[in-house]
């Protein structure tokens, strides 16, 4: 008897499904691109398609496929390097730029590069700040320098439409111009994808709002800090004083109460970070979905210094524990949680020391050296208390 695991069967749907929903998004497109830039009706372009023999056929799609991707991988380095530009043009510094996992950091004035990625990114340009009062601080080109990058090579791609001869060569030239005007409408035009804005809804909020430029000026700086190596306790206390009439559906804004109940956690005040992340938490059906999963992950920990096993199981379902286990490679932070689940919940106090004793092995591994002295701190503090008593 032949027998197969489901989730390879499912793979293996996802992956037949995906490249015929990629072959007609394919056709459309190219025929898309030609009704627009060629002067082609639909009606000759499907008649086109009917003429040719099905391998012709099938070839054109697979190009055009395997070209949207291509696009992809271009664009967007393209668009972070915008980013880049206008914001150096404006006076920030550089702190980071990653593509996809690949990351360089800047750390005490020497680059450096390690592997770092975030759920649902593509890409991120991280930039300090100039030193300016909050009004004075200008955002608009940093956050519009990826939709501008992305529209200065749509604009160099039209004239290849008229240069190359070769029709693989046209129809490359033609998916690229619509993977790029993609990218242009779902960065340029004010939107949120998944519950996070966009680089367009970011520029009209740090326009209109200045909480939500505090945030982002804030996070953007302790982000640098965390960085080279301080850690939250550390950074200015005016940064995690939280403002009232918070709007809970601003990414932005509601970064200002998480960062303020992250330090508490640093700072070793745990009945307090966990009063604040409860609270938090309550209005978890208004916040971003990544934002969501972290304040579980915190929970699940303050919960369980706080003597709540019950209520950390509650929390601690299969997803939210293959989501720590996958970041706990980029993120010490869940390494930290990894510690005391073992410790307090699972009475394994071996696992514990092992984790513990793992990222201090590691440490060097991490790109926020900040957080992970913070995480290595807090595990210390929890695993070895009569040795903090008695320095």
């Amino acid at each position: 008897m032949v027998c197969c695991d489901m989730d390879v069967l499912k793979a293996i749907g996802k992956m037949i499904l995906g490249f015929l929903g990629g072959a007609v998004a394919g056709l459309l497109m190219a025929g898309a691109g030609l009704v627009c830039f060629t002067g082609m009706t639909f009606s000759e372009y499907f008649s086109k398609l009917q003429s040719v023999q099905f391998g012709e056929t099938m070839l054109a799609v697979g190009i055009g496929v395997l070209a949207f991707f291509a696009s992809m991988m271009i664009l967007i380095p393209l668009h972070e390097a915008g980013h880049l530009v206008c914001g150096l043009l404006s006076g920030y510094k550089f702190v980071s730029f990653r593509i996809f996992s690949l990351t360089m950091i800047k750390i005490d004035g020497k680059v450096h590069v390690k592997r770092y990625g975030i759920a649902g990114t593509g890409g991120q340009c991280l930039l300090t700040p100039p030193e300016l009062p909050l009004e004075k601080i200008p955002v608009g080109w940093y956050n519009f320098g990826g939709v501008l990058a992305n529209i200065i090579a749509v604009l160099l791609a039209v004239p290849l439409l008229y240069m190359v001869k070769h029709p693989i060569a046209s129809e490359i030239t033609v998916i690229f111009m619509v993977a790029d005007f993609l990218m242009i409408l779902m960065n340029g035009v004010p939107m949120k994808i998944g519950g996070a804005a966009n680089d367009a809804y970011n520029m009209m909020a740090l326009r209109k709002n200045l909480v939500s430029k505090r945030a982002f000026v804030e996070s953007l700086r302790a982000n640098a800090m965390l960085q080279n190596g301080i850690r939250p306790k550390d950074m200015p206390e005016e940064w995690f004083v939280v403002p009232s009439g918070i709007n809970y559906k601003n990414p932005l804004e509601v970064s200002i109460p998480i960062m303020a109940a992250s330090r508490l956690i640093d700072e070793l005040r745990f009945a307090e970070a966990l009063q604040q992340y409860e609270g938090l938490y309550e209005r978890k059906q208004e916040m971003l979905g990544l934002y969501v999963k972290e304040m579980a992950c915190e929970l699940v920990f303050l919960r369980l210094v706080a003597g709540n096993i019950d209520g950390a199981k509650d929390l601690l379902d299969e997803n939210l524990k293959k989501y720590i286990q996958t970041y706990s490679k980029v993120m010490s932070s869940k390494e930290r949680i990894r510690c005391i689940i073992s410790l307090l919940r699972d009475n394994n106090r071996r696992k514990a020391e092992e984790i513990y004793n793992n990222l201090c092995a590691r440490k060097d591994e991490y790109l926020l050296q900040g957080e992970v002295k913070s995480d290595l701190a807090v595990m210390e503090a929890i695993l070895f208390p009569l040795a903090e008593d008695s320095e």
